[in-house]
């Protein structure tokens, strides 16, 4: 019985399926697209780690107080509200950017990749910010130099190099 015929049916509908899921092939479209604008901080940390060019540059878009507290090492600091002055100066478009802000409960990082993708820039959003960058335990900067916390265990695996995913 379908999602639609239980509810027809007089039962509770489950929360989960009262929209059914796309189709396969609308999935496969979304989550594609997803990926080609989102990147995991982990992706990002690890890209950076390399030996090398990682092939992007990350764009903090936060207030100077903000990126002076905390910011990803080598990231250039461009607020939101400069970029259609700045950008072009700063960055190069033929390299692809990488925004982030605080954390999933700000959407900075969004508001700075439109900014930046209505100016031809290639963009991608890095989920889950600054936050996540330090939950993580990757090593940040501050105005008073180069820190690191420990990781946090409900963001990444205590006992594994990675979390599989």
């Amino acid at each position: 019985m379908t999602a639609t015929a239980t509810a027809t049916a007089g039962s509770a509908v489950n929360p989960v399926l009262r929209v059914a899921p796309a189709s396969s092939a609308a999935a496969a479209a979304y989550f594609g697209a997803s990926l080609a604008f989102h990147a995991d901080v982990s992706d990002v940390a690890a890209s950076l780690t390399t030996d090398g060019d990682p092939g992007f540059v990350v764009l903090d878009s936060r207030s100077t107080e903000s990126w002076d507290q905390g910011h990803v090492p080598g990231a250039v600091h461009l607020p939101t509200a400069l970029i259609p002055e700045q950008a072009e100066q700063l960055l190069d478009k033929a390299v692809p950017v990488v925004t982030y802000c605080w954390g999933p409960g700000c959407n900075g990082a969004t508001r700075a990749a439109l900014a930046l993708a209505e100016l031809g820039f290639q963009v991608k959003e890095m989920l889950g910010g600054f936050e996540y960058w330090v939950r993580e335990g990757f090593e940040f900067e501050t105005w008073e130099g180069r820190e690191r916390r420990a990781a946090d265990p409900l963001t990444v695996p205590v006992d594994a190099a990675d979390c599989g995913c």
